[in-house]
């Protein structure tokens, strides 16, 4: 019955979002809806965004606390560009508060690939991330993404860099993608590990489709009106 009643207030907001999204009124259940994502792991981008939109109509009613919990959530979502669109709604003197600048600086490291940079970043700002359940592992799943586009094989030492793990941290984590993601490990000629990662089109470029092969029949239809 919870569930039941958890899911409805999720689906309420989302409603409320999409009938009146510059409607006052529903700003604090859009800043609880931010609450609620951070408790339950859930995220939509669409009411943060609208949540944003309506603290730029009525800034003395913005909550740093509650704009920092939607950051940090898109933070977590990259590589979507989420962490742009949610920045560009934030008023510069509020971006210049020192908790926001530490994430500005957070979102510019996961941009570069800057991974050793970002953790001991991370690693002065416990207090502020570790109040988002799941910000771990979803930086450890993007920075596979990104290296997942550079490598075939990568070093064992590259990726303990990336995801912030080593030792049995690291060789749980191994076996995990080993059983459940499709990696291999193989020994170098210097003996330590190298991790090789599925195929794709950006790290065997040999698979990448030539554009005209992934045009369906249902779009070329479409572009003939256009062009008649």
């Amino acid at each position: 019955m919870a569930k039941e009643a958890q899911q409805q207030v999720s689906y309420t907001v989302e409603e409320l979002v999409a009938v009146n999204p510059y409607n006052p009124d529903i700003l604090a259940d859009l800043e609880n809806y931010v609450n609620e994502q951070v408790s339950s792991q859930k995220y939509s981008l669409d009411a943060n965004l609208c949540l944003l939109r309506l603290y730029q109509c009525e800034p003395e009613r913005m909550s740093p606390p509650i704009v920092a919990r939607i950051l940090i959530k898109a933070l977590m979502a990259m590589p979507a560009q989420d962490f742009s669109l949610c920045l560009f709604l934030i008023p510069e003197q509020v971006q210049s508060e020192e908790q926001f600048k530490t994430l500005i600086v957070l979102s510019h490291y996961l941009e570069t690939a800057r991974f050793r940079l970002f953790w001991d970043e991370v690693a002065k700002n416990r207090s502020l991330l570790e109040s988002v359940p799941g910000f771990q592992q979803a930086i450890e799943a993007y920075a596979v993404h990104v290296l997942s586009l550079t490598y075939q094989k990568v070093p064992r030492a590259v990726l303990a860099e990336a995801i912030n793990k080593e030792g049995l941290a690291l060789d749980q984590f191994l076996e995990y993608h080993v059983a459940n993601s499709g990696w291999a490990i193989e020994k170098s000629q210097g003996h330590s590990q190298l991790i090789v990662l599925p195929p794709n089109e950006f790290n065997h470029p040999e698979l990448k489709k030539n554009a005209s092969d992934s045009v369906s029949y249902e779009h070329v239809t479409r572009i003939f009106p256009v062009l008649s």
